[in-house]
């Protein structure tokens, strides 16, 4: 009896505990909801390119704090804020082609921060049709429900780039400026060129030496053959090469670079061939030296200084060493001619040399000293391409300067517009467009 009464009395007890527990335990909270999935999942096939990429667009969740559309949304929950965005894609028909399992269900394909409502895919392959679909993803790593595109899209091939379309009017234009100029040159009819006084001292160089009996120093620069300086450095040694020949003087051309050493014997050999004196050449004078900057300029200046050049002449692409060529060459009392499309170093040879070919002086020194009408036309279309070009951007800057004195912030004129299809069109890629439009891309429907 006493047994039982124990058992009672602990069974008691522990009923009590029980029922106590369960009123004073606190309820399971509630599971955050899913983050607002994004809307408007648009896709479209890249337009003006070669067919391998979409364009996927969606609007921003309203639980993205970067949603300007939504001004509550930094009073949001903060676990259920956008953290990414995760882009889905499948294939919907390989067009043919042999597709892998993997390809044909839903598979990640990209994963956007918060704020971010565009992503180019640049993995598909031209021909295939796509299904792309997105949710948004918070904090704690729950998924909104998925936004699915309408439709599927695919990725074409254009036959032209229409964002390239100025690009194409101005090769046009500068092709027929250029065909124009050589037509008229072959002609007969004398083309004007504006005279360079460096390419006019060479007769005069040349001919100092002549009368002083020492020779004449010509560098090609330390740039190899294959740069277009040291081609038009050669074509100015060419000119060089004959007027010495014609007038009785050596030349000595010293070569950072072998295969330019064997293209200027070439060119010399000609030229003395041209004047009617191939017995005067003298290959050994074109030599070479050594392919390291400063050892070669220290050759060169130590024959400056023990030979005394009466003309030294450098035409090619040069570094450091042309204040230190074109220093010796003036403490020499040498008549000097430099030519280089190198900016900073053009100041020393101006300061040094008493002609300097500035930039496209040197490059245009061919068709100057060769006189021939296909390169004086060519020169001649350039320049008016050139003009042509100029004239733009001074349009472009006189409506800026109207555009900023005469237009509010809010009432864009035809000031702002002209300026805006200049530098976005005409100068820009975003092709013909309409003038004052707006958004001016030429886009076809290539879904």
């Amino acid at each position: 009896m006493r047994i039982r009464t124990s058992f009672l009395t602990v069974f008691a007890s522990f009923a009590i505990a029980i029922v106590a527990n369960a009123q004073t335990a606190t309820p399971e909270p509630e599971p955050a909801p899913a983050p607002v999935p994004p809307t408007d999942l648009v896709v479209a096939d890249t337009p003006d390119d070669a067919g391998n990429s979409v364009e996927v667009d969606w609007q921003l969740s309203g639980t993205d704090i970067f949603n300007p559309l939504n001004t509550d949304a930094k009073d949001t929950d903060p676990e259920q804020i956008v953290a990414v965005y995760q882009v889905e894609r499948k294939v919907a028909d390989g067009n043919g082609d042999v597709v892998s399992e993997e390809e044909l269900n839903w598979r990640q394909v990209s994963e956007s921060g918060a704020g971010e409502s565009h992503w180019t895919d640049r993995s598909v392959k031209r021909g295939w049709a796509y299904d792309y679909r997105v949710c948004a993803v918070d904090n704690q790593g729950d998924k909104s429900p998925w936004c699915n595109a309408q439709g599927s899209v695919s990725p074409t091939m254009q036959m032209f780039n229409m964002s390239k379309a100025w690009l194409a009017i101005w090769m046009i234009l500068f092709g027929a400026f250029i065909a124009y100029f050589i037509n008229h040159a072959r002609s007969g009819k004398k083309l004007w060129v504006r005279k360079i006084a460096g390419l006019e001292a060479i007769d005069e160089a040349v001919g100092r030496a002549t009368e002083m009996g020492r020779p004449v120093l010509f560098v090609t620069g330390i740039q190899d053959i294959n740069e277009i300086q040291t081609l038009a450095g050669l074509t100015v040694l060419s000119r060089v090469a004959k007027t010495a020949a014609e007038y009785g003087a050596q030349i000595e051309v010293p070569t950072c670079r072998s295969l330019v050493m064997a293209a200027a014997r070439e060119t010399v050999e000609a030229a003395y061939l041209a004047a009617g004196a191939p017995d005067a050449y003298q290959p050994d004078r074109i030599h070479y030296l050594t392919d390291e900057q400063f050892a070669f300029v220290a050759g060169v200046t130590g024959y400056m200084v023990r030979e005394e050049p009466a003309a030294c002449i450098y035409m090619g692409g040069f570094y450091a060493e042309s204040l230190i060529l074109a220093e010796t060459g003036n403490h020499i009392g040498a008549i000097q001619v430099a030519g280089t499309a190198m900016p900073s170093q053009l100041p020393f040879f101006v300061a040094s040399c008493d002609y300097t070919l500035i930039g496209e002086e040197f490059f245009a020194a061919s068709a100057y000293l060769s006189g021939d009408p296909l390169q004086i036309g060519s020169l001649k279309g350039q320049d008016y391409g050139k003009f042509l070009s100029v004239l733009v951007l001074v349009i472009g800057i006189f409506f800026a300067t109207i555009g900023s004195m005469t237009e509010s912030d809010t009432d864009e004129g035809f000031g702002t517009s002209a300026l805006d299809y200049i530098s976005n069109n005409i100068l820009g890629s975003e092709g013909l467009g309409s003038f004052g439009g707006g958004d001016t891309d030429i886009e076809g429907d290539d879904s």
